[in-house]
C-alpha cells in the first residue's frame, strides 16, 4: 500500500478492524483501531503504533486518555477505572511514574509521587473518614518520616516503616497532652515522656506550633507540585522497536493495558485507642494520691515500653526540669564561646580525622589484601610491622587528592589483622565499604571517663576509638597472644579488633598532633532493639549512675542493676566457661578495668499481655475482605502466648552471617534435649543462639518500695528478655600509676570496692559479680 494522506478503512482476518491513514502498511498519523474483543484505540499512530494523543477504552469500560509512545501509555494522562478509581498525572511505560493525584473507588485521595505503579517519594493521602497522612512512601507504604493526623484531633509527626510507626516521633492528642517517645513496628517500645493536657513546658508550645507550620510547608509542597504539573510537557521517543505486523502490534496492547484497572486502593483507616489506653489507665489510677502536692500544669510521666506494654513509670516535675534546663543552656553558651576562639584547626579537628582514617583504611586494606596467603611470622607483630604512607593535600603518585591538611599515616601489625579479619569471616570489600564509603562515620559522644573520640560506621557495624599512647603500646604487647587466643577459641567474648592505626597531622613544616585508632566491632549491632546497656566491672565505688542524667542510651553501672538473669542450664554453663578463660587470658595479660558490656532487649510480660496495644493507629478491622482492597489493612492483633522459645536450629531458617560480634558456633540448650537452638520470637523473627548474642533469659528483679524513689512504680518482677554480652576496655595495665591509686584510695575506701586492684583479685571479683548477676537455677 502507498503512503496515503486520506482516510482508508481496513478489516483484518482476525476481526480487528482500522479506519485512519496510512504509511506503508502500517497506520501512521490519525486513525481508530478497534480489536475483535471490543478494545477501541482513537488517536495518533506514527509507523503502525500508539505514538502522541489519543484515547483507549478497554471492554471493561476502564479509559486512558492521554499521551501515548511506541505503543505504551507514556506522557501525562487521566485513566479511569472500572470500578470508579481515577489517576491523573505522569505515566511510564504503562505504569504510573511520576506525579500524580488518584481517587479510589472508596473516594480516598493520594497525591504525590508513584515509581512503578506504587506510592513513593513525597505524597498526602486523605481518607475518606477525614483522615489524612502527609509524608514519605516506599513501596506503596509510609515509610520515613510523615505526618498522620485522625479526624478527631490526635497527631502522630515521626517515622514510619512499612506502614507502622517505627522510631523516633510525637504523638498529640485532641485534648491536648503529648507523648514524646519511640515506636517499634507500631507499638511504643523504650523510653517516652508523658505531658498532660494543660502542661505548661515551654517546649510543647513550640513543638505544637513546629508541627503545625510543618504540616502546611509539606501540604503546599505537594499542592504546587501537583498544580504545576497539569500538562507537563513530554517528550516523546520514537521507539527502537520496528513491528512487523499490524496485528503483532495492536495485540500486545490490549493484553498489557488490561491489568490497569485492577489497581489496589488504601482501606479505610481509623484511630487507636490511644486515649483509652489500659496502661494510662493503670499508671494514673496508681499514682493520683501522688500527684496531689503537684501543681495543675506541672506534672509530666517519664515512661518505659516493651512492644507496646507500660512497664515503668515516674513522675517528673516539669518546673524543676525546665529550670534544670535553663541552667544547661547558659553552660552550653559559656562552652560555645569558649569553642569560638579555638583556632581553626580544633575546630574542624574531628572532620579532619574522619576523612583521613579513610583514605588511610583505604590504602591500607588494598595494599595488603593482594598479598599472598602465608602463615603469621613472629616479625608481623611489633611496632616496626607496619605500613606508612603520607597523604599530601594535593596527592601524589601513590594517593589521592583530598580536603583535608597534609598528614602522616601509619598502620600498625597489617598482616596480623588481615588474617584476624579473615579469622572474623570479614570480607575486606565489606569492610572497606562499611568505613569508607560515602555516607561517611558518625562521631558519638563519650560514653566514658577516657576522654576518647568514638565513630561509629553508617551501618553501625564498626566502632573506632581513638587510645592513649599507652594503650596502643598494652595493645600491641598482647596481640601476638590475643592472636593465638581468638584463633584458639571461636566463642570468645573479648572484643573483636580489626585495625590499629596512627593519624599525624601535618601543619607548616611540623606535625601538630598525633592521634591513635583502634578499630572494633559493634556489640550493639542487633536485629532487636537495645532497651537498657549495662558497663559490669564487679567494684561497687563510683559505680551508680546519677538519675538525673540517665536516658535510653545512657550506659548504667553495677549499682543501677537490680536485675537476676535465670538461663538454660547448658547456656549458663557455656557462658561461664568462654568468661573463666577470657579471664585467665587478661589476668596473663596484666590488664584490669576491663568491663562486660551487657544489653537487654526486653519482651512484653506475659501475666499482663492484656494491656498490649493494638499494633498500629492506622486500622479498622473490616469484616468484609472486598471492602478493604489492600494497601493498608489491620491483620490480626494476635498474642503470642510467651515472649520467646527456644527451638532446635535450623540453618536455613535462620541468619547465619557472621556480624560484627558474632562468630562462634551455635549453642545446645538442656531444655530441648542438649541440642544446638534458635530463638523464636513470636511475631518477631527467629534468631540464631551464639554466645553473647540472642541468648534468652527470664530477668527476675525486686521490687523496692523506697520513699526516695516513691514517684517510681515498677510495673512487673519477671521479663523475658534476650541478651547481648561482651568484654571491652582491655588495654588498661595494672602498671605503677594503677598501683599508686590503689594505695591511695585503700586508704578512705573498701579495697574490694575500688577498681584498681591486682589481675588476679580483679578476675576473681568480676567473676564472682557476674555468678551473681547469672544465678545457677536450683
Amino acid at each position: 500500500m502507498e503512503d496515503s494522506g486520506s482516510i482508508t478503512e481496513m478489516v483484518l482476518s482476525n476481526g480487528d478492524a482500522y479506519v485512519g491513514s496510512f504509511k506503508g502498511v502500517f497506520p501512521h498519523g490519525k486513525g481508530k483501531y478497534t480489536w475483535s474483543d471490543g478494545s477501541v484505540y482513537d488517536g495518533c499512530w506514527e509507523e503502525g503504533k500508539m505514538s502522541g494523543e489519543g484515547r483507549f477504552v478497554w471492554p471493561s469500560g476502564a479509559s486512558y486518555e492521554g499521551d501515548f509512545s511506541g505503543g505504551y501509555l507514556h506522557g501525562f494522562g487521566v485513566f479511569s477505572g472500572s470500578d470508579g478509581s481515577v489517576y491523573r498525572g505522569v505515566w511510564r511505560m504503562n505504569t504510573q511514574h511520576g506525579i500524580g493525584r488518584k481517587q479510589y473507588q472508596n473516594s480516598d485521595i493520594y497525591d504525590g509521587c508513584w515509581k512503578e505503579g506504587v506510592r513513593e517519594g513525597s505524597g498526602r493521602y486523605a481518607w475518606s473518614n477525614g483522615n489524612m497522612y502527609i509524608g514519605s512512601w516506599k513501596d506503596g507504604k509510609m515509610c520515613g518520616r510523615g505526618v498522620m493526623k485522625w479526624f478527631d484531633g490526635d497527631l502522630f509527626d515521626g517515622c514510619w516503616l512499612n506502614g507502622l510507626r517505627h522510631g523516633s516521633g510525637c504523638y498529640r492528642f485532641a485534648d491536648g497532652s503529648y507523648y514524646f517517645g519511640v515506636w517499634t513496628k507500631g507499638l511504643k517500645d523504650g523510653h517516652g515522656m508523658f505531658y498532660p493536657a494543660g502542661s505548661k513546658h515551654r517546649f510543647l508550645r513550640k513543638c505544637s506550633d513546629r508541627s503545625d507550620e510543618k504540616r502546611k510547608r509539606r501540604l503546599s509542597h505537594i499542592s504546587s507540585s501537583n498544580s504545576e504539573s497539569v500538562k507537563p510537557k513530554v517528550k516523546r521517543s520514537f521507539s527502537e522497536r520496528i513491528s512487523s505486523s499490524l496485528l503483532r502490534s495492536s495485540g500486545s496492547i490490549s493484553q498489557r493495558t488490561t491489568s490497569l484497572g485492577e489497581d489496589i486502593a488504601l482501606g479505610d483507616s481509623s484511630r487507636d485507642i490511644m486515649t483509652c489506653d489500659s496502661s494510662s489507665v493503670l499508671s494514673q489510677s496508681s499514682l493520683d494520691d501522688r500527684t496531689e502536692f503537684l501543681e495543675t500544669g506541672s506534672v509530666a510521666y517519664e515512661r518505659e515500653y516493651t512492644q507496646g506494654v507500660l512497664i515503668k513509670e515516674r513522675i517528673v516535675n516539669i518546673s524543676k526540669l525546665s529550670r534544670k534546663s535553663k541552667q544547661r543552656c547558659k553552660f552550653h553558651a559559656k562552652e560555645v564561646k569558649r569553642k569560638s576562639c579555638v583556632d581553626f584547626l580544633e575546630g574542624r579537628k574531628s572532620y579532619y580525622l574522619m576523612l583521613n582514617l579513610q583514605l588511610g583504611i583505604r590504602y591500607s586494606v588494598g595494599k595488603i589484601t593482594p598479598v599472598p596467603i602465608r602463615e603469621v611470622r613472629q616479625s608481623d607483630f611489633g611496632d616496626q610491622a607496619r605500613i606508612k604512607m603520607y597523604f599530601p593535600r594535593k596527592g601524589s603518585q601513590f594517593t589521592p587528592s583530598h580536603h583535608s591538611l597534609d598528614f602522616y599515616w601509619k598502620d600498625y601489625c597489617p598482616m596480623v589483622f588481615r588474617y584476624l579479619r579473615e579469622l572474623f569471616k570479614l570480607d575486606a570489600a565489606d569492610y572497606m565499604m562499611s568505613i569508607c564509603g560515602d555516607d561517611g562515620l558518625r562521631e558519638l559522644s563519650s560514653p566514658g571517663k577516657s576522654g576518647s573520640l568514638f565513630y561509629l560506621s553508617r551501618d553501625d557495624r564498626f566502632v573506632i576509638k581513638t587510645l592513649k599512647k599507652s594503650e596502643l603500646k598494652a595493645l600491641l604487647k598482647m596481640l601476638p597472644d590475643y592472636y593465638k587466643h581468638v584463633k584458639e577459641h571461636d566463642n570468645t567474648l573479648i572484643t573483636k579488633v580489626f585495625g590499629v592505626h596512627r593519624i599525624s597531622l601535618k601543619r607548616g613544616k611540623k606535625v601538630s598532633c598525633q592521634v591513635r585508632f583502634v578499630v572494633m566491632g559493634n556489640m550493639f549491632c542487633t536485629e532487636l532493639r537495645i532497651h537498657r546497656r549495662y558497663d559490669l566491672k564487679g567494684s561497687s565505688h563510683g559505680r551508680l549512675t546519677k538519675k538525673d542524667r540517665v536516658d535510653e542510651t545512657t550506659t548504667l553501672k553495677d549499682l543501677d542493676l537490680t536485675y537476676e538473669f535465670h538461663m538454660d542450664k547448658l547456656l549458663r554453663e557455656a557462658l561461664f566457661k568462654q568468661l573463666s578463660l577470657d579471664c585467665r587470658f587478661l589476668e596473663s595479660q596484666n590488664i584490669i578495668d576491663y568491663s562486660l558490656l551487657l544489653g537487654l532487649h526486653f519482651r512484653a510480660p506475659e501475666n499482663l499481655m492484656s494491656l498490649l496495644e493494638p499494633p498500629d493507629s492506622l486500622h479498622k478491622v473490616e469484616t468484609d475482605p472486598d471492602h478493604v482492597e489492600g494497601g493498608i489493612s489491620q491483620g490480626e492483633l494476635s498474642i503470642p502466648p510467651r515472649g520467646l522459645l527456644l527451638v532446635t536450629h535450623e540453618p536455613s531458617s535462620v541468619n547465619v552471617t557472621p556480624g560484627p560480634h558474632i562468630r562462634g558456633s551455635t549453642l545446645r540448650a538442656m531444655s530441648v534435649g542438649d541440642q544446638e537452638v534458635d530463638l523464636l520470637l513470636p511475631g518477631t523473627g527467629r534468631l540464631r543462639v551464639q554466645l553473647g548474642v540472642n541468648m534468652p533469659a527470664q530477668a527476675n528483679q525486686k521490687v523496692m518500695q523506697d520513699e526516695a524513689a516513691s514517684v517510681q512504680v515498677e510495673l512487673f518482677e519477671v521479663y523475658d528478655v534476650v541478651l547481648y554480652l561482651g568484654i571491652i576496655d582491655i588495654l588498661q595495665e595494672y602498671n605503677m600509676k594503677k598501683k599508686l591509686e590503689h594505695t591511695y584510695k585503700s586508704l578512705k575506701f573498701d579495697p574490694m570496692s575500688i577498681s584498681a586492684i591486682e589481675p588476679k583479685i580483679y578476675s576473681k571479683r568480676f567473676l564472682s559479680f557476674l555468678e551473681k548477676v547469672f544465678p545457677v537455677e536450683p
